[in-house]
C-alpha cells in the first residue's frame, strides 16, 4: 500500500489566502469583541463551586455565534465544522489540538442566553455607538423598508402544522410564506439602526414611525408607504416625508411639460437615496445568506436579526475602519 506524504495527509504549509481566511481576518479586526464580552460576561454561566467542566470562555462563544450567522451554520453543523475546520476553529481562540469542542446543545444554551436578556438588539446597539463614534453612523436622515424572509409552509414535521407566528401574503402574482424584517437605515451610509420583526402579512406603512430614532429631518421611503404622514403615531415626530410615487402615476408623467420632466427628476433622486436601504438586505441574504427563518417564533427569528444587521453594518464599513486602524 502506498504510503501517504505529509501533505497528502494534511500537514502541508498551506500558503493561498483563502476568501474565507480574508474575510474572518477582516471581521476579526472590526468586530468591538471587548465591548460586546463585556455586554455578555454578566449573564455568562460562572464555573461551579463543585467543580466539573468549566464553561467556555465568553468570547469564544460568541465568535462561534457570529461564525454561524456569517455561514448560515445550524447548532449540529456548527459543531460539525469545529471539528471539521481547522480555520473556525482558529478563530473561535479553540486549541487547535483540543478534544473537548462546544457540543450543539452547549451552541444552542448560548443562543438562548442571548435571546432570554435581550442581549441581540444590545449587541446591535453597542456596535452601533461604536460606528456613531467614529462619524459612521449619522442621524439626519433615514431610509425604511421591508423585505420577506420565507419559512417553511410545510405541514410535515413533528407538530403537524406551519409556525403559527408566520402568515402569507400576496407580493405581485405570487403568495409568500415567512415574516419580514422591517428596518430604519441611515440615509447616507446605509447602515442599520432600527429592526422590527413582523408576521409577512403586516402591512409596512404601520411600522414606518417604529423605525424612526426622533432625531431625523428626512425620511425617505417607497410607494407602500403612501399616507404614512398621515398616520397618528407619527404625528409627533418633527421630519418631512418623501415617499415614491406610485409607479403607474409616475409613468404617465409628461416628461416633454416642464413640471413633469421635474417631478421625474425628483423621483429620481428620491430612489438613489432609497437605494441604500437595499444593501444591508444584500449583505445578509447573499452574503450570509439569510433567506430562510432558522427558528420557529418570531421572537427567536427577530434576535437573530438584530445579529444579522449588526454585522451587516460591520461588514458594509469594514474597509473604513481598517483603513483607520491601519493608519
Amino acid at each position: 500500500m502506498k504510503q501517504m506524504s505529509l501533505g497528502e495527509n494534511g500537514f502541508e504549509r498551506k500558503t493561498k489566502r483563502t476568501r474565507k481566511r480574508e474575510f474572518l481576518d477582516e471581521m476579526n479586526l472590526v468586530v468591538p469583541w471587548a465591548e460586546l464580552v463585556a455586554l455578555i460576561a454578566p449573564h455568562a454561566p460562572a464555573p461551579g463551586a463543585k467543580g466539573g467542566r468549566p464553561p467556555f470562555a465568553t468570547e469564544t462563544m460568541l465568535r462561534i455565534h457570529f461564525l454561524q450567522q456569517w455561514f448560515n451554520l445550524s447548532d449540529p453543523a456548527m459543531e460539525e465544522a469545529l471539528y471539521d475546520t481547522p480555520m473556525f476553529r482558529e478563530f473561535a481562540g479553540l486549541d487547535m489540538g483540543e478534544d473537548n469542542l462546544p457540543d450543539e446543545s452547549t451552541i444552542l444554551r448560548f443562543r438562548h442566553l442571548l435571546e432570554t436578556h435581550n442581549l441581540s438588539l444590545q449587541i446591535l446597539a453597542t456596535v452601533n455607538a461604536t460606528l456613531t463614534a467614529k462619524g459612521l453612523l449619522l442621524k439626519s436622515g433615514t431610509v425604511v423598508d421591508a423585505t420577506l424572509i420565507a419559512a417553511p409552509s410545510s405541514t410535515k414535521n413533528s407538530s403537524g402544522e406551519r409556525d403559527p407566528e408566520m402568515h402569507q401574503t400576496k407580493k405581485g402574482n405570487q403568495w409568500h410564506f415567512g415574516m419580514k424584517a422591517h428596518i430604519g437605515v441611515d440615509a447616507d451610509s446605509g447602515l442599520v439602526h432600527t429592526v422590527i420583526g413582523t408576521a409577512a402579512n403586516v402591512n409596512d406603512v404601520t411600522q414606518a414611525g417604529a423605525l424612526l430614532h426622533g432625531e431625523e429631518a428626512d425620511v425617505f421611503a417607497d410607494s407602500g408607504y403612501q399616507g404614512v404622514a398621515k398616520r397618528e403615531e407619527v404625528q409627533h415626530i418633527e421630519a418631512t416625508w418623501h415617499v415614491a410615487m406610485r409607479p403607474g402615476k409616475r409613468k404617465a408623467l409628461d416628461k416633454a411639460n416642464p413640471m413633469g420632466a421635474v417631478l421625474d427628476k425628483l423621483e429620481h433622486v428620491k430612489a438613489s437615496i432609497r437605494a441604500k436601504v437595499e444593501h444591508p438586505f444584500r449583505v445578509i441574504k447573499r452574503q450570509f445568506g439569510h433567506v430562510k427563518v432558522r427558528y420557529r417564533g418570531m421572537t427567536k427569528n427577530t434576535a437573530q436579526l438584530y445579529t444579522l444587521f449588526a454585522l451587516s453594518n460591520l461588514w458594509m464599513v469594514r474597509r473604513t475602519l481598517l483603513s483607520e486602524a491601519r493608519g
